[in-house]
């Protein structure tokens, strides 16, 4: 049989093309991918449901994450309660970390820009629209995006339900979606980073008054696994004097552990010019220079502007949903003080990488903040998961895949 010259060449052109993309589909999926996987649906309050479905088809441009484990963040836990977001039926879980088993050959870095590849730890962040008014004209305050997501906080998809943490594997499909390799952090650093993420952005937004230095003496009202962590926090950025409020010993004693200087139990000291002359005495009969308010409760969010000193700032970050109103005297606790005032919302991409140096710090430091994860639950207790973070019985809860 006669062949020509050119059908040579294209012979052979159609087998390297074939040998490139056979080796472009092993280097995107070269682990294992399931059939199915598996997701705890919160689908009415207080009732996780576990329901296995098909993975959907991956395509060029997705990241296909086999779960580790995920954080319990109050967030999920006011979800769970009562739904206030109006999301159900969902997958919770957005303080997840896993292992990447599928790349799609589009994807070559992370949102660092670090290059990224099968068998990387992985953690996500928010997922902004880049089309509002503030992600347009306000680059810098991505995490005021009018239509600002997160994996973990989105209606079911049934045709794809891998979009929350609490699952064996999360399907990063999202246009916006943001996402970091984190291969040198251990699992329970990669749990804590997103929780940590909101203190460092909180601090970020402190220091922005100029308020916070070496010599500062800082309030921390709420010790809860937020206000734990921005004790621990103010304590790797330097701040030695941190006065730490809370009614529970355990989580008092955490905070001494991870940098508080002195703490209040409120429970033994009821009155509140009790606490406040306690503060008083322990800032030279000032007051604060700077306060975190990081309970979810009204009365003591009204309590904090009387801990601070004339000049004096504070952060609220304690109400990331609507727990109620308070009243106070605009007069005596801003004005006449000329309070320096300001709020803290979630954190933005950017706050990732600075919050991988804060987790490195720690280490650095021997600033023991996985000694926050008390309990770990598989994915079909997760309702147990939630009572006992309501009962208070321990202070970090997580969710850790088999």
């Amino acid at each position: 049989m006669d062949v020509s010259a050119s059908q040579v060449e294209e012979v052979v052109r159609k087998i390297l093309s074939e040998m490139a993309s056979s080796s472009a589909s092993s280097s995107s999926g070269c682990c294992e991918i399931p059939k199915t996987g598996k997701v705890a649906i919160l689908q009415e309050p207080k009732k996780f449901v576990v329901k296995e479905y098909p993975i959907p088809a991956l395509t060029d441009d997705d990241i296909l994450v086999k779960v580790e484990g995920a954080g319990v963040c109050g967030t999920d836990v006011h979800e769970w309660k009562g739904d206030p977001f109006g999301l159900c039926p969902l997958v919770l879980g957005h303080e997840g970390t896993g292992t990447i088993i599928y790349l799609g050959k589009n994807i070559k870095c992370d949102t660092a820009g670090h290059p990224i590849k099968v068998g990387d730890k992985i953690v996500t962040s928010v997922i902004s629209d880049d089309t509002c008014f503030i992600c347009r004209n306000h680059p810098g305050q991505k995490n005021l995006c009018w239509n600002q997501g997160i994996y973990g906080l989105v209606p079911l998809d049934e045709k794809n339900p891998f979009r929350g943490w609490f699952s064996t594997h999360l399907l990063i499909r999202d246009k916006g979606s943001t996402y970091f390799v984190v291969n040198d952090l251990n699992l329970n650093q990669r749990m804590l980073l997103e929780v940590a993420c909101v203190c460092v952005h909180a601090y970020l937004r402190g220091q922005a008054t100029g308020l916070l230095n070496f010599n500062s003496k800082v309030v921390l009202q709420g010790c809860g696994p937020v206000g734990l962590m921005m004790c621990a926090v103010l304590r790797a950025a330097g701040i030695n004097h941190v006065i730490a409020v809370d009614g529970n010993d355990q989580r008092l004693e955490m905070a001494k552990k991870l940098g508080a200087k002195t703490t209040i139990n409120y429970r033994e000291m009821t009155d509140k010019k009790d606490r406040v002359a306690k503060v008083l005495a322990l800032t030279d009969g000032a007051g604060a220079d700077f306060a975190y308010q990081c309970t979810g409760a009204p009365g003591a969010a009204a309590d904090i502007y009387d801990f601070i000193r004339r000049g004096g700032g504070m952060c609220e970050m304690g109400f990331f949903v609507n727990n109620g109103e308070y009243q106070v005297n605009p007069h005596f606790a801003m004005c006449n003080k000329e309070i320096n005032l300001v709020g803290s919302w979630a954190y933005s991409a950017e706050d990732y990488p600075v919050t991988m140096a804060f987790l490195r710090q720690c280490q650095e430091m021997n600033i023991p903040i996985e000694d926050l994860i008390t309990h770990n639950f598989p994915l079909d207790k997760m309702n147990e998961a939630m009572e006992v973070n309501v009962a208070r019985q321990g202070i970090k809860i997580c969710y850790i895949a088999n």
